[in-house]
């Protein structure tokens, strides 16, 4: 009980070390939390700093979710385990106690949880990403459908209540994230990716 509680308090601690403002002060950007989208992610440090800086921040918001994970199955952990672990580690992308609970969306950082806890799932949730990216060029709307899917691929994969409703809890506070992207889809103005954007 006590490694357990220690894994998911690391787990949050990790995810609440945002790529994004990090990746941007040691390259000398602006704040992401106050240019552009004042979102703290990804696509938001690429229309500000550009491919590298946004593919750093990309990897780093990725690793915080994968990591956790493969500690976790390095000791041992049993599914209830895996599932506090992968959420804390969400929860501290969106809610960060190093920068005022004010974090990111969180594709990045669920991806990453996917890929921890099953490879393939992760795999399954990408290719859809890619794919909705390619046909549809809309960032947000890839996220969202991805991760719409996501409960789904681990269901598929590994059947078990605690992983199922870890991801449905992620998948809800993902959608709750991008209520004001839901917005501007519907109206018509959600930005599309181009060669200046890429995902959140």
């Amino acid at each position: 009980m006590i490694t357990a509680t220690l894994l998911i308090i690391a787990a949050y601690l990790l995810g609440s070390v945002s790529s994004a403002i990090i990746v941007c002060r040691l390259m000398g950007l602006p704040d992401p939390r106050t240019q552009g989208s004042n979102n703290p992610g990804a696509t938001n440090v690429l229309r500000i700093g550009g491919k590298k800086a946004a593919a750093i921040t990309l990897v780093g918001d990725s690793l915080k979710g994968l990591i956790p994970m493969l500690v976790g199955h390095a000791l041992g952990a049993g599914p209830a385990v895996l599932a506090g672990i992968g959420l804390a580690a969400f929860i501290g992308h969106l809610y960060p106690v190093f920068f005022g609970f004010k974090g990111g969306k969180g594709v990045a950082t669920a991806l990453g949880v996917q890929f921890g806890l099953y490879w393939p799932i992760g795999l399954c949730v990408a290719a859809v990403w890619l794919f909705v990216a390619k046909v549809l060029k809309i960032s947000s709307l890839s996220g969202l459908i991805s991760m719409a899917l996501a409960p789904v691929f681990v269901w598929l994969f590994w059947d078990e209540k605690a992983l199922i409703g870890m991801q449905l809890i992620i998948t809800g506070l993902l959608i709750w994230r991008h209520r004001s992207n839901i917005r501007n889809l519907l109206d018509g103005t959600e930005d599309r990716i181009s060669a200046k954007t890429s995902s959140d």
